[in-house]
């Protein structure tokens, strides 16, 4: 029996890759903010912290938030990883961190390298758009009554339970570096997977596409988050908005 570390273990994929592990016979701490007795801020780390790693076989971290503080959490973690020698980091990441030049995404690069240069064994798996995330961002849209969407984006989502599997998987394999990308089954254009959203709600909206400026837009538009080669997902947008 392996003893893993997930952190942001209560969170939308954090806690489906806990029940993955357990499932497995894997004995499983979950480290977040609220969850005893591991409950720890990574942004101020501490004694708690290194408590937390204290012989572990491998460390997964989930635990991100757009509101930032991703890097100095990564730099906790990591130094207290290593005070404690484990052995393998496994990291979730987005595609297209090293292409979109939006914030959160940046700070997500920077943590892919303070893995890589951490000194540990590292894994580390960049994912597409998690279904939630898309349908959050079409419910927030269609709040108006003409939903007004970015011209000329298409996005990828995934099933958060398939990222799961994956990562549950690595976290019990050597370190193995960046590994193959994951895509979801379809890249769809945002027009499209509103419809479909709309159909599910028994919503009607108007929906209009308008262009947008800045260096951003320009990378979602251009495919930078997309991973079409790696459309290794199988539950689809529709799949996931029935449920």
């Amino acid at each position: 029996m392996t003893t893993i570390l997930v952190t942001g273990g209560t969170g939308t994929l954090g806690r489906l890759v806990t029940e993955r592990l357990r499932e497995g016979g894997h004995e499983v701490r979950v480290l977040s903010r609220k969850a005893e007795p591991y409950a720890v801020d990574l942004r101020e780390g501490g004694p708690a912290l290194d408590r937390a790693v204290e012989g572990v076989e491998a460390v997964v971290h989930c635990a991100s938030t757009p509101r930032g503080g991703d890097e100095r959490a990564a730099r906790n973690l990591i130094g207290a990883a290593r005070r404690a020698g484990v052995p393998h980091l496994v990291y979730i990441s987005i595609v297209g961190v090293d292409r979109v030049p939006l914030g959160y995404y940046k700070a997500k690069h920077a943590v892919e390298r303070l893995v890589e240069g951490s000194g540990l064994g590292w894994t580390v798996l960049r994912a597409t758009q998690f279904h939630e995330l898309v349908q959050q961002m079409l419910s927030t849209f269609a709040r108006s009554p003409v939903m007004v969407l970015p011209a000329g984006v298409a996005d990828q989502p995934i099933e958060v339970a398939e990222v799961a599997d994956r990562l549950a998987g690595l976290a019990v394999r050597p370190p193995a570096g960046r590994v193959p990308d994951m895509g979801g089954p379809e890249v769809r254009t945002f027009p499209d997977l509103a419809r479909a959203y709309l159909r599910a709600t028994g919503r009607r909206r108007a929906v209009v596409s308008v262009p947008l400026a800045g260096k951003t837009y320009r990378a979602f538009r251009s495919g930078g988050h997309l991973a079409p080669e790696q459309a290794v997902g199988k539950g689809t947008f529709e799949e996931y908005l029935r449920r």
